[in-house]
């Protein structure tokens, strides 16, 4: 399934995709995409649902963050070899973990707004990984069965805030708007191999990376299994797992984004984002 919030933001309602790529609304059935759902019986109980019995949605809706009431928002650093080389820093031995704060979130194609004093926003298109049941101390051979399904998101970085102000990432990676995910959550049963996936993000119109999901240094089973040693993972929470080369951070010279600038990424299977760049508002 392929499940998605859309609406207003702070009015979503819950949806789904159908094999037409239509949007068919499931208010009458659940209230909302939250923990409650995402457990492994509450998503089987929803997939015996037909799509043709439920309403479509009219228009062209913003789509939301998929999952609601988000609890954590992880991030994997330097999960590819050939990102952390183009970054000029060593492959990890052990999974370099951050936290976004969940302020960052946004929707799929919402707009990206530069924080004040910005200087070095960077784009990263990653596989996320959504949890759909409590975590502990799981092992790497079993811990794909705690996953209730795969998006896309762009971790977008401020490489000053990250990098020159201390050795907090989190500064650079918590800014409001920096966390698109979605458009959908596609829940793990039609994602055979998390490990096979292309993935590319444009820059005005430019490619700026392509990358695969096979090229990761710690696998999502690994990330899940590692990050549960130190943290319970809760249904909702949301990790993001790595990007490929390609980055603003990498190039020679060094490219960052500006207002105006217009992002577009996507990963096999997973759905697409885009997003117009803007100057700081005081929301």
């Amino acid at each position: 399934m392929k499940l998605v919030r859309y609406g207003r933001l702070g009015q979503e309602k819950p949806g789904l995709i159908d094999a037409e790529g239509k949007l068919r609304s499931l208010s009458d059935v659940i209230e909302d995409i939250d923990a409650s759902v995402l457990a492994p019986k509450s998503l089987a109980k929803l997939a015996k649902i037909k799509p043709t019995s439920l309403p479509t949605v009219r228009g062209n809706p913003r789509l939301g963050v998929p999952v609601a009431q988000v609890g954590k928002f992880i991030g994997i650093g330097l999960n590819y070899s050939d990102h952390a080389a183009e970054s000029g820093m060593p492959i990890p031995t052990e999974p370099i973990v951050f936290m976004k704060a969940v302020t960052s979130l946004a929707g799929a194609n919402d707009t990206v707004m530069l924080p004040k004093d910005v200087s070095k926003a960077d784009w990263e298109v990653e596989l996320g990984v959504i949890i759909g049941s409590k975590a502990q101390y799981v092992t790497a051979t079993n811990a794909l069965d705690y996953v209730a399904g795969y998006c896309v998101v762009n971790d977008l970085s401020e490489r000053a805030f990250q990098l020159e102000r201390g050795n907090q990432w989190d500064k650079g990676k918590g800014c409001d708007t920096f966390g698109p995910v979605g458009p959908w959550l596609v829940t793990r049963d039609e994602v055979l191999n998390p490990h096979k996936l292309s993935m590319w993000l444009d820059l005005n119109g430019e490619r700026r990376q392509t990358g695969n999901t096979r090229t990761m240094i710690f696998s999502v089973a690994k990330i899940i299994s590692y990050l549960s040693r130190f943290m319970t993972l809760m249904p909702g929470d949301i990790i993001a797992t790595g990007t490929p080369p390609g980055v603003g951070m990498g190039m020679k010279p060094q490219q960052f984004l500006a207002a105006g600038d217009s992002l577009h990424l996507g990963i096999e299977g997973l759905g697409e984002q885009r997003q117009q760049v803007v100057r700081y508002k005081k929301s």
